[in-house]
Protein backbone atom coordinates (compact mmCIF):
# COMPACT_ATOMS: atom_id res chain seq x y z
CA UNK A 1 0.00 0.00 0.00
CA UNK A 2 1.70 3.13 -1.17
CA UNK A 3 -0.38 5.75 0.61
CA UNK A 4 -1.84 5.80 4.09
CA UNK A 5 -5.62 5.41 4.02
CA UNK A 6 -7.58 8.05 5.89
CA UNK A 7 -9.81 5.50 7.60
CA UNK A 8 -9.93 1.78 8.23
CA UNK A 9 -13.34 0.59 9.29
CA UNK A 10 -14.60 2.99 11.96
CA UNK A 11 -11.05 4.14 12.82
CA UNK A 12 -9.38 7.37 11.69
CA UNK A 13 -5.66 6.89 11.09
CA UNK A 14 -3.46 9.62 12.58
CA UNK A 15 0.08 8.56 11.72
CA UNK A 16 2.27 5.54 10.98
CA UNK A 17 4.14 4.31 14.07
CA UNK A 18 5.62 1.04 12.82
CA UNK A 19 6.10 -1.14 9.77
CA UNK A 20 6.95 -4.80 9.29
CA UNK A 21 7.14 -7.30 6.46
CA UNK A 22 3.41 -8.01 6.48
CA UNK A 23 1.76 -5.19 8.42
CA UNK A 24 1.81 -1.47 9.05
CA UNK A 25 0.91 -0.10 12.49
CA UNK A 26 -0.89 3.24 12.79
CA UNK A 27 -1.90 5.45 15.65
CA UNK A 28 -5.67 5.72 15.28
CA UNK A 29 -8.71 7.10 17.05
CA UNK A 30 -12.34 6.15 17.30
CA UNK A 31 -15.34 7.61 19.11
CA UNK A 32 -15.74 4.20 20.76
CA UNK A 33 -12.50 4.55 22.74
CA UNK A 34 -11.50 7.56 24.88
CA UNK A 35 -7.78 7.07 24.17
CA UNK A 36 -5.90 6.64 20.85
CA UNK A 37 -5.34 3.04 19.81
CA UNK A 38 -2.76 1.18 17.74
CA UNK A 39 -4.11 -0.37 14.56
CA UNK A 40 -2.11 -3.11 12.83
CA UNK A 41 -3.21 -3.10 9.21
CA UNK A 42 -2.65 -5.96 6.72
CA UNK A 43 -3.59 -5.92 3.05
CA UNK A 44 -3.58 -9.38 1.48
CA UNK A 45 -1.56 -9.85 -1.70
CA UNK A 46 -2.58 -11.24 -5.08
CA UNK A 47 -4.00 -14.70 -5.64
CA UNK A 48 -0.76 -16.32 -6.80
CA UNK A 49 -0.27 -19.76 -5.33
CA UNK A 50 2.52 -18.88 -2.87
CA UNK A 51 0.85 -15.60 -1.93
CA UNK A 52 -2.45 -17.33 -1.30
CA UNK A 53 -0.75 -19.86 0.96
CA UNK A 54 0.90 -17.04 2.90
CA UNK A 55 -2.42 -15.20 3.18
CA UNK A 56 -4.04 -18.30 4.64
CA UNK A 57 -1.26 -18.50 7.20
CA UNK A 58 -1.72 -14.82 8.10
CA UNK A 59 -5.44 -15.32 8.57
CA UNK A 60 -4.77 -18.30 10.81
CA UNK A 61 -2.41 -16.19 12.93
CA UNK A 62 -4.93 -13.37 13.14
CA UNK A 63 -7.68 -15.74 14.23
CA UNK A 64 -5.34 -17.15 16.88
CA UNK A 65 -4.63 -13.63 18.14
CA UNK A 66 -8.36 -12.93 18.19
CA UNK A 67 -9.07 -16.08 20.21
CA UNK A 68 -6.24 -15.39 22.64
CA UNK A 69 -7.22 -11.75 23.17
CA UNK A 70 -10.58 -12.76 24.66
CA UNK A 71 -8.80 -14.64 27.45
CA UNK A 72 -5.97 -12.28 28.41
CA UNK A 73 -6.36 -9.18 30.55
CA UNK A 74 -3.09 -8.36 32.32
CA UNK A 75 -1.24 -5.08 32.92
CA UNK A 76 1.89 -6.42 31.19
CA UNK A 77 0.18 -7.85 28.11
CA UNK A 78 -1.02 -5.64 25.25
CA UNK A 79 -4.80 -5.55 25.26
CA UNK A 80 -6.48 -6.49 21.98
CA UNK A 81 -9.79 -4.71 21.44
CA UNK A 82 -10.86 -6.01 18.06
CA UNK A 83 -9.69 -8.21 15.17
CA UNK A 84 -11.40 -7.75 11.79
CA UNK A 85 -10.69 -10.12 8.89
CA UNK A 86 -12.14 -9.28 5.47
CA UNK A 87 -11.57 -10.55 1.94
CA UNK A 88 -8.74 -8.19 0.93
CA UNK A 89 -7.57 -6.82 4.25
CA UNK A 90 -7.47 -7.34 7.98
CA UNK A 91 -6.64 -5.24 11.00
CA UNK A 92 -6.02 -5.66 14.70
CA UNK A 93 -7.00 -2.85 17.08
CA UNK A 94 -5.01 -2.83 20.30
CA UNK A 95 -4.03 -0.69 23.21
CA UNK A 96 -1.52 2.02 22.24
CA UNK A 97 1.66 1.79 24.28
CA UNK A 98 4.31 4.50 23.64
CA UNK A 99 7.34 2.29 24.26
CA UNK A 100 10.16 0.67 22.30
CA UNK A 101 11.02 -2.99 21.94
CA UNK A 102 13.74 -4.52 24.10
CA UNK A 103 15.89 -4.88 20.97
CA UNK A 104 17.37 -1.44 21.67
CA UNK A 105 18.79 -2.72 24.99
CA UNK A 106 20.47 -5.87 23.68
CA UNK A 107 23.75 -4.34 22.48
CA UNK A 108 26.50 -4.00 25.06
CA UNK A 109 26.83 -0.25 24.57
CA UNK A 110 23.11 0.24 25.29
CA UNK A 111 22.57 -2.27 28.11
CA UNK A 112 20.33 -1.16 30.95
CA UNK A 113 21.58 -1.24 34.54
CA UNK A 114 21.27 -4.77 35.90
CA UNK A 115 18.54 -3.90 38.43
CA UNK A 116 16.34 -2.43 35.66
CA UNK A 117 16.80 -5.47 33.43
CA UNK A 118 15.81 -7.76 36.30
CA UNK A 119 12.72 -5.63 36.97
CA UNK A 120 11.61 -5.80 33.33
CA UNK A 121 12.10 -9.57 33.03
CA UNK A 122 10.35 -10.05 36.41
CA UNK A 123 7.22 -8.41 34.95
CA UNK A 124 7.47 -10.57 31.83
CA UNK A 125 7.73 -13.72 33.95
CA UNK A 126 4.60 -12.80 35.88
CA UNK A 127 2.71 -11.99 32.66
CA UNK A 128 3.66 -15.35 31.12
CA UNK A 129 2.64 -17.09 34.35
CA UNK A 130 -0.77 -15.43 34.09
CA UNK A 131 -1.10 -16.33 30.39
CA UNK A 132 -0.39 -19.99 31.03
CA UNK A 133 -2.96 -20.11 33.81
CA UNK A 134 -5.40 -18.99 31.11
CA UNK A 135 -4.20 -21.88 28.94
CA UNK A 136 -1.97 -19.80 26.64
CA UNK A 137 1.67 -20.37 25.63
CA UNK A 138 3.17 -17.47 23.63
CA UNK A 139 5.81 -19.48 21.67
CA UNK A 140 7.64 -16.45 20.25
CA UNK A 141 9.13 -14.62 23.22
CA UNK A 142 11.98 -12.41 21.98
CA UNK A 143 13.08 -8.78 22.50
CA UNK A 144 11.08 -7.57 19.48
CA UNK A 145 7.85 -8.79 21.11
CA UNK A 146 8.42 -7.08 24.47
CA UNK A 147 7.79 -3.33 24.73
CA UNK A 148 9.08 -1.07 27.50
CA UNK A 149 8.80 2.66 28.16
CA UNK A 150 11.12 5.06 30.00
CA UNK A 151 9.51 4.15 33.32
CA UNK A 152 10.09 0.42 32.73
CA UNK A 153 6.42 -0.28 32.18
CA UNK A 154 6.30 -3.52 30.19
CA UNK A 155 3.93 -4.97 27.60
CA UNK A 156 4.25 -8.36 25.89
CA UNK A 157 2.78 -8.28 22.41
CA UNK A 158 2.19 -10.47 19.33
CA UNK A 159 0.29 -13.46 20.67
CA UNK A 160 -0.53 -14.47 17.09
CA UNK A 161 1.70 -17.56 17.38
CA UNK A 162 0.24 -18.51 20.77
CA UNK A 163 -0.72 -22.11 21.49
CA UNK A 164 -3.99 -22.77 23.25
CA UNK A 165 -2.91 -25.69 25.44
CA UNK A 166 -6.40 -26.27 26.80
CA UNK A 167 -7.80 -27.39 23.44
CA UNK A 168 -8.64 -31.08 23.28
CA UNK A 169 -7.60 -32.01 19.75
CA UNK A 170 -4.67 -31.35 17.47
CA UNK A 171 -7.07 -30.46 14.67
CA UNK A 172 -8.37 -27.58 16.73
CA UNK A 173 -4.89 -26.31 17.58
CA UNK A 174 -3.39 -23.10 16.28
CA UNK A 175 -0.03 -24.84 15.96
CA UNK A 176 1.97 -23.92 12.88
CA UNK A 177 5.19 -25.73 12.01
CA UNK A 178 8.38 -23.74 12.51
CA UNK A 179 6.94 -20.81 14.45
CA UNK A 180 9.17 -18.78 16.71
CA UNK A 181 12.56 -17.15 16.32
CA UNK A 182 15.38 -19.74 16.18
CA UNK A 183 17.87 -17.93 18.45
CA UNK A 184 15.24 -17.80 21.25
CA UNK A 185 13.64 -21.21 20.74
CA UNK A 186 13.69 -23.90 23.41
CA UNK A 187 15.16 -27.35 22.64
CA UNK A 188 11.71 -28.93 22.72
CA UNK A 189 10.36 -26.32 20.31
CA UNK A 190 13.16 -27.03 17.84
CA UNK A 191 12.46 -30.76 18.14
CA UNK A 192 8.74 -30.19 17.53
CA UNK A 193 7.83 -31.75 20.87
CA UNK A 194 4.59 -30.89 22.74
CA UNK A 195 4.92 -27.50 24.42
CA UNK A 196 3.92 -26.05 27.76
CA UNK A 197 4.75 -22.85 29.64
CA UNK A 198 8.37 -23.95 30.10
CA UNK A 199 9.16 -23.18 26.46
CA UNK A 200 8.32 -19.49 27.09
CA UNK A 201 10.48 -19.49 30.22
CA UNK A 202 13.45 -20.83 28.22
CA UNK A 203 12.94 -18.07 25.63
CA UNK A 204 12.64 -15.48 28.40
CA UNK A 205 15.90 -16.81 29.85
CA UNK A 206 17.56 -16.17 26.48
CA UNK A 207 16.17 -12.62 26.50
CA UNK A 208 17.47 -12.08 30.03
CA UNK A 209 20.93 -13.35 29.05
CA UNK A 210 20.94 -11.13 25.94
CA UNK A 211 20.04 -8.03 27.97
CA UNK A 212 22.71 -8.71 30.60
CA UNK A 213 25.58 -9.80 28.35
CA UNK A 214 24.90 -7.88 25.13
CA UNK A 215 25.10 -11.15 23.20
CA UNK A 216 23.05 -14.30 22.72
CA UNK A 217 23.87 -17.35 24.87
CA UNK A 218 24.01 -19.55 21.77
CA UNK A 219 25.84 -18.12 18.76
CA UNK A 220 26.68 -19.86 15.49
CA UNK A 221 27.68 -19.21 11.90
CA UNK A 222 24.72 -21.08 10.41
CA UNK A 223 21.26 -22.33 11.48
CA UNK A 224 22.32 -25.98 11.77
CA UNK A 225 25.13 -25.11 14.17
CA UNK A 226 22.79 -22.85 16.16
CA UNK A 227 20.24 -25.64 16.55
CA UNK A 228 22.97 -28.03 17.68
CA UNK A 229 24.18 -25.58 20.33
CA UNK A 230 20.69 -24.90 21.69
CA UNK A 231 20.02 -28.62 22.05
CA UNK A 232 23.44 -29.77 23.27
CA UNK A 233 25.61 -27.02 24.77
CA UNK A 234 25.42 -24.92 27.92
CA UNK A 235 25.41 -21.14 27.87
CA UNK A 236 28.50 -19.32 29.17
CA UNK A 237 28.45 -17.68 32.59
CA UNK A 238 26.82 -14.27 32.24
CA UNK A 239 28.67 -12.89 35.28
CA UNK A 240 31.97 -13.56 33.50
CA UNK A 241 30.80 -11.72 30.40
CA UNK A 242 29.53 -8.75 32.38
CA UNK A 243 31.22 -8.08 35.76
CA UNK A 244 28.25 -5.94 36.86
CA UNK A 245 26.09 -9.07 37.00
CA UNK A 246 26.14 -10.86 40.38
CA UNK A 247 27.14 -14.54 40.36
CA UNK A 248 23.74 -15.46 41.81
CA UNK A 249 22.25 -14.56 38.43
CA UNK A 250 24.22 -17.41 36.80
CA UNK A 251 22.09 -19.90 38.72
CA UNK A 252 18.85 -18.21 37.63
CA UNK A 253 19.83 -18.22 33.96
CA UNK A 254 21.19 -21.76 34.14
CA UNK A 255 17.84 -22.98 35.51
CA UNK A 256 15.93 -20.98 32.88
CA UNK A 257 18.01 -22.54 30.09
CA UNK A 258 17.92 -26.12 31.32
CA UNK A 259 17.59 -28.63 28.48
CA UNK A 260 15.81 -31.01 30.85
CA UNK A 261 12.22 -29.84 31.32
CA UNK A 262 12.06 -31.31 34.84
CA UNK A 263 15.02 -29.19 35.94
CA UNK A 264 13.78 -25.94 34.40
CA UNK A 265 11.57 -23.44 36.26
CA UNK A 266 8.07 -24.87 36.69
CA UNK A 267 6.31 -21.57 36.08
CA UNK A 268 6.86 -17.86 35.66
CA UNK A 269 6.11 -17.13 39.32
CA UNK A 270 9.00 -19.36 40.40
CA UNK A 271 11.38 -17.56 38.03
CA UNK A 272 10.08 -14.17 39.22
CA UNK A 273 10.73 -15.15 42.84
CA UNK A 274 14.39 -15.94 42.14
CA UNK A 275 14.79 -12.75 40.11
CA UNK A 276 13.48 -10.66 42.99
CA UNK A 277 15.96 -12.34 45.35
CA UNK A 278 18.86 -11.28 43.10
CA UNK A 279 17.39 -7.81 42.59
CA UNK A 280 17.13 -7.30 46.36
CA UNK A 281 20.91 -7.64 46.76
CA UNK A 282 21.88 -5.13 44.06
CA UNK A 283 22.75 -1.54 44.96
CA UNK A 284 21.27 0.61 42.20
CA UNK A 285 23.66 3.55 42.43
CA UNK A 286 26.76 1.52 41.50
CA UNK A 287 25.89 1.42 37.81
CA UNK A 288 28.66 2.71 35.54
CA UNK A 289 27.84 3.19 31.82
CA UNK A 290 30.05 1.40 29.26
CA UNK A 291 33.24 3.18 28.22
CA UNK A 292 32.36 4.18 24.67
CA UNK A 293 35.55 6.23 24.28
CA UNK A 294 37.79 3.20 24.71
CA UNK A 295 35.49 1.19 22.48
CA UNK A 296 36.04 3.77 19.72
CA UNK A 297 39.82 3.44 20.16
CA UNK A 298 39.61 -0.33 19.64
CA UNK A 299 37.26 0.04 16.69
CA UNK A 300 39.83 2.21 14.87
CA UNK A 301 42.70 -0.23 15.49
CA UNK A 302 43.70 -2.38 12.52
CA UNK A 303 44.24 -5.37 14.81
CA UNK A 304 40.53 -5.47 15.68
CA UNK A 305 39.17 -4.90 12.16
CA UNK A 306 37.56 -8.36 11.95
CA UNK A 307 36.19 -8.31 15.50
CA UNK A 308 32.44 -7.76 15.76
CA UNK A 309 31.22 -4.97 18.05
CA UNK A 310 30.04 -7.62 20.48
CA UNK A 311 33.55 -9.08 20.69
CA UNK A 312 35.10 -5.63 21.10
CA UNK A 313 32.98 -4.98 24.20
CA UNK A 314 34.22 -8.32 25.47
CA UNK A 315 37.83 -7.25 24.78
CA UNK A 316 37.24 -4.14 26.89
CA UNK A 317 36.16 -6.26 29.83
CA UNK A 318 39.14 -8.59 29.51
CA UNK A 319 41.94 -6.05 29.05
CA UNK A 320 43.99 -3.70 31.23
CA UNK A 321 44.93 -0.26 29.86
CA UNK A 322 48.38 0.96 30.91
CA UNK A 323 50.57 4.05 30.49
CA UNK A 324 54.34 4.04 31.24
CA UNK A 325 57.35 6.30 30.75
CA UNK A 326 60.31 5.72 28.43
CA UNK A 327 62.92 3.02 29.19
CA UNK A 328 60.51 0.72 31.01
CA UNK A 329 60.93 -3.02 30.43
CA UNK A 330 57.51 -4.50 29.71
CA UNK A 331 58.63 -8.09 29.00
CA UNK A 332 61.92 -10.00 29.28
CA UNK A 333 63.32 -12.57 26.90
CA UNK A 334 63.02 -16.06 28.39
CA UNK A 335 60.46 -15.21 31.05
CA UNK A 336 57.59 -17.70 31.36
CA UNK A 337 54.86 -15.13 31.12
CA UNK A 338 52.08 -15.33 28.54
CA UNK A 339 51.01 -11.71 28.67
CA UNK A 340 50.86 -9.85 25.40
CA UNK A 341 50.06 -6.25 24.55
CA UNK A 342 49.03 -3.82 21.83
CA UNK A 343 50.57 -0.36 21.49
CA UNK A 344 48.05 2.49 21.54
CA UNK A 345 50.49 5.43 21.47
CA UNK A 346 54.24 5.79 21.71
CA UNK A 347 56.66 3.03 20.66
CA UNK A 348 58.57 0.00 21.96
CA UNK A 349 61.81 -1.72 21.03
CA UNK A 350 62.17 -5.49 20.62
CA UNK A 351 65.57 -7.10 21.24
CA UNK A 352 67.20 -10.54 21.44
CA UNK A 353 70.47 -11.17 23.30
CA UNK A 354 70.83 -7.43 23.85
CA UNK A 355 70.59 -6.64 20.13
CA UNK A 356 67.68 -4.60 18.82
CA UNK A 357 65.86 -6.05 15.83
CA UNK A 358 62.49 -4.23 15.60
CA UNK A 359 60.57 -1.13 16.66
CA UNK A 360 56.78 -1.18 17.02
CA UNK A 361 54.32 1.71 17.06
CA UNK A 362 50.55 2.24 17.50
CA UNK A 363 48.41 -0.71 16.49
CA UNK A 364 51.28 -3.23 16.74
CA UNK A 365 51.23 -6.30 19.00
CA UNK A 366 54.09 -7.53 21.20
CA UNK A 367 54.52 -10.62 23.37
CA UNK A 368 52.39 -12.75 21.04
CA UNK A 369 54.96 -15.58 20.74
CA UNK A 370 54.74 -16.53 24.42
CA UNK A 371 50.95 -16.55 24.30
CA UNK A 372 50.85 -18.81 21.23
CA UNK A 373 53.62 -21.12 22.52
CA UNK A 374 51.63 -23.83 24.30
CA UNK A 375 54.72 -25.76 25.44
CA UNK A 376 57.35 -23.42 26.93
CA UNK A 377 55.26 -20.23 27.33
CA UNK A 378 58.45 -18.17 27.11
CA UNK A 379 58.94 -14.69 25.71
CA UNK A 380 61.14 -14.77 22.61
CA UNK A 381 62.36 -11.18 23.04
CA UNK A 382 62.65 -8.27 25.44
CA UNK A 383 60.27 -5.30 25.09
CA UNK A 384 61.35 -1.81 26.26
CA UNK A 385 59.48 1.49 25.80
CA UNK A 386 61.28 4.13 23.71
CA UNK A 387 59.06 6.99 24.93
CA UNK A 388 55.94 7.51 27.03
CA UNK A 389 53.75 4.69 25.81
CA UNK A 390 50.14 3.65 26.28
CA UNK A 391 49.23 0.05 25.62
CA UNK A 392 46.56 -2.59 26.26
CA UNK A 393 47.66 -5.65 28.22
CA UNK A 394 46.04 -9.07 27.94
CA UNK A 395 46.61 -11.79 30.53
CA UNK A 396 45.88 -15.50 30.03
CA UNK A 397 43.84 -15.58 33.26
CA UNK A 398 41.50 -12.92 31.84
CA UNK A 399 41.34 -14.47 28.37
CA UNK A 400 40.36 -17.78 29.96
CA UNK A 401 36.99 -16.15 30.63
CA UNK A 402 36.53 -15.10 27.00
CA UNK A 403 33.98 -16.70 24.70
CA UNK A 404 35.14 -19.16 22.04
CA UNK A 405 34.32 -16.63 19.31
CA UNK A 406 36.49 -13.93 20.89
CA UNK A 407 39.42 -16.30 21.50
CA UNK A 408 39.24 -17.52 17.91
CA UNK A 409 39.51 -13.94 16.65
CA UNK A 410 42.57 -13.32 18.87
CA UNK A 411 44.28 -16.48 17.70
CA UNK A 412 43.65 -15.75 14.02
CA UNK A 413 45.03 -12.23 14.31
CA UNK A 414 48.05 -13.25 16.41
CA UNK A 415 48.96 -16.10 14.04
CA UNK A 416 48.77 -13.63 11.15
CA UNK A 417 51.08 -11.22 13.00
CA UNK A 418 53.65 -13.98 13.65
CA UNK A 419 53.48 -15.21 10.05
CA UNK A 420 54.09 -11.77 8.60
CA UNK A 421 56.96 -11.06 10.97
CA UNK A 422 58.61 -14.34 10.05
CA UNK A 423 58.35 -13.37 6.39
CA UNK A 424 59.90 -9.96 7.14
CA UNK A 425 62.77 -11.57 9.08
CA UNK A 426 63.38 -13.99 6.20
CA UNK A 427 63.69 -11.04 3.82
CA UNK A 428 66.18 -9.31 6.11
CA UNK A 429 68.30 -12.45 6.45
CA UNK A 430 68.18 -12.96 2.68
CA UNK A 431 69.83 -9.56 2.13
CA UNK A 432 73.10 -10.90 3.52
CA UNK A 433 72.70 -14.43 2.19
CA UNK A 434 74.36 -16.05 -0.83
CA UNK A 435 72.77 -16.08 -4.27
CA UNK A 436 69.94 -18.60 -4.41
CA UNK A 437 70.05 -21.62 -6.67
CA UNK A 438 67.74 -21.43 -9.67
CA UNK A 439 65.68 -24.54 -10.23
CA UNK A 440 63.63 -25.50 -13.25
CA UNK A 441 59.87 -25.39 -13.20
CA UNK A 442 57.93 -28.63 -13.21
CA UNK A 443 56.13 -29.30 -16.50
CA UNK A 444 52.41 -28.61 -16.69
CA UNK A 445 50.33 -31.52 -15.47
CA UNK A 446 53.27 -33.10 -13.63
CA UNK A 447 52.27 -35.28 -10.67
CA UNK A 448 54.53 -36.42 -7.84
CA UNK A 449 54.60 -40.19 -7.44
CA UNK A 450 55.57 -42.06 -4.29
CA UNK A 451 58.66 -44.23 -4.80
CA UNK A 452 59.38 -47.26 -2.63
CA UNK A 453 62.90 -47.54 -1.22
Amino acid sequence: MADKPEKVGKYTLLKEIGKGATATVYLAESPHYPQPVALKYIRFGDKARDEARWNRRLIKLLKAEQAVSRRLDHPHIIKIFEVVIEKDEAYVVMEYFPGDSLERYCSFETLLPVHRTIGIVFKCAMALDYAYRQGIVHRDIKPANILVDDNDNVKITDFGLALNVSKKSDADSTFIMGVGSPAYMSPEQIKNYPLNQKTDLFSLGVVLFHMLAGRLPFRAKNPAQLIYKIINTDAPSVSQLNPDVPEQMDMVIRKSLEKDLYSRYKNGAELAKDLSAVRYKIVDDKYVPPDTERFSVLRKSGFFTEFEDLELWEVLRLSAWRKVDADNTLMREGDMDQRFGLVLSGSVELSVDGRRFMELGPGEVFGEVAYLDEIDHKHAYTVVTLEETSYIEFKPSALALATDECLEQFRRRLVTVVSRRMADVARQIAKSGSVARKGTSLPAGFELNLVDD
